[in-house]
């Protein structure tokens, strides 16, 4: 039995884009306050259905790295 890339277990579509986007939090593309793109740009962007991102943006919230102002937008934490 090949065991090639048995050795992580498969991550979740959202999980990566999470992780992507929390990169370039980290990076400084999008800086303390910035404006996230919108959901309509996420979902383009990143060629997933609705669902996908809002659990994305779900995992950031969680992780304290942005904030959500309804009908706003989503912005990074300061």
């Amino acid at each position: 039995m090949p065991t090639e890339g048995n050795t992580v277990p498969p991550r979740y579509r959202y999980e990566q884009i999470a992780d992507d986007l929390a990169e370039r939090i980290a990076s400084g593309e999008f800086s303390p306050g910035a404006k996230l793109p919108s959901r309509r740009e996420l979902i383009e962007h990143y060629e997933v259905t609705e669902p996908v991102i809002d659990r994305a943006m779900q995992v950031l919230r969680i992780k304290g790295m942005t904030e959500t102002l309804p009908g706003v937008g989503v912005f990074v934490a300061e």
